[in-house]
């Protein structure tokens, strides 16, 4: 209940413009500050951009595209990775065309070291594209550049409510467990699991407040990622390596399917035995951190939206989705596929995107 009420004052700081330092502790935040400074300058700066997977999936399929679009951090463009096709946008792209027997555009704009902040630009330059639905993962850079917590979760809820005003379904990737970074030295770190699963769960009721829905990557980063980091783990130790996006992607990619109605009525519904169920919405984000791949989404309960302690959520456990073997013969490059592309609620596909 500390956890719940903790998540819900850092959402409401967020909205009345409070600090948000008192949940976490001052203490800790600037603990956590010199520590990051000192992880950053181990991990090294970026050596490269990420590979732009931008492009034409299931190019070969019949039908109108579909429109996603990929925003946030180095997590959501994929740093690290030789080739577009390990990266979580086209994993992304390649599971919903297969899922939708359509060719799926993509349009990539997360760039590296971005924070909550950035959004709002990328924004700007994924609307032209027309997105249906559009993918988030960020704030681990909110995190360890010290960005105050009130004004990370601030931001990411003024973005998702631009996104839905615009039509597009969105689905957020909420903050990593940064725990298990191993630059992050004892007993910091778990401080840093701390923070960010806060974050996290501050993360889900903004996301959930402002129409989306969120995932929770915390812990799909967690203990996967602790007891194999040479396998989840890039290089630097920090980034994901390929089967640590392509986890990403398998936990987001059910959200994204079952929220463009790809999914048959009957398919993949609320299992008590999971831990499915209708929570208020700050315990379901509490409860959401602990589990991998957990969705949070809007519901009512007997025609009501909220109870006495808030609005009511859809706490889910949706089944992985295996990701699709690519290679080049799968994607068409931007230049020459046609400009245009799907807007709105395609052909075919129960709902409207929420």
């Amino acid at each position: 209940m500390n956890r719940a009420r903790a998540a819900r004052s850092l959402a409401t700081a967020a909205v009345y413009g409070g600090g948000g330092l008192g949940v976490l502790g001052g203490a800790f935040y600037g603990v956590l500050a010199a520590q990051a400074k000192l992880a950053r300058r181990v991990i090294g700066p970026a050596e490269h951009e990420p590979p732009n997977s931008s492009g034409l999936y299931g190019s070969g399929l019949p039908g109108a595209e579909l429109s996603l679009a990929m925003l946030g951090d180095s997590g959501a463009a994929g740093y690290g990775m030789a080739h577009a096709l390990e990266t979580p946008g086209a994993l992304l792209a390649a599971g919903l065309s297969e899922m939708a027997h359509r060719p799926v555009r993509l349009t990539t704009v997360a760039v590296v070291g971005a924070e909550s902040g950035d959004l709002d630009a990328q924004i700007d330059r994924a609307l032209p594209a027309n997105p249906i639905a559009v993918a988030v993962v960020i704030g681990a850079n909110d995190v360890t550049h010290r960005v105050r917590p009130s004004e990370s979760v601030r931001l990411l809820g003024a973005a998702v409510r631009r996104l839905r005003e615009a039509g597009c379904l969105v689905v957020v990737g909420t903050c990593p467990d940064l725990g298990t970074v191993r630059p992050i030295a004892q007993p910091l770190r778990q401080v840093a699991r701390l923070w960010s699963r806060r974050l996290a769960a501050a993360q889900t009721i903004a996301v959930v407040e402002a129409g989306g829905r969120s995932v929770s990557l915390g812990s799909i980063l967690g203990p996967e990622f602790d007891a194999q980091p040479g396998t989840y783990f890039g290089p630097d130790q920090f980034h994901p390596s390929d089967a640590g996006y392509a986890s990403i992607a398998a936990v987001m990619l059910p959200s994204l399917a079952a929220g463009l109605g790809l999914y048959p009525d009957d398919h993949d519904l609320p299992e008590a035995r999971r831990g499915d169920g209708v929570l208020p919405i700050s315990l379901a984000a509490v409860e959401a951190v602990k589990t991998p791949g957990t969705e949070v989404a809007r519901t009512d309960l007997v025609g009501r939206e909220s109870g006495p302690r808030g609005r009511w959520v859809l706490l889910q456990h949706r089944r992985r989705k295996p990701m699709p073997a690519l290679d080049s013969a799968d994607v068409a490059d931007p230049a020459d596929t046609p400009d245009e592309v799907h807007s709105g609620n395609p052909e075919g596909l129960s709902g409207r995107a929420s």
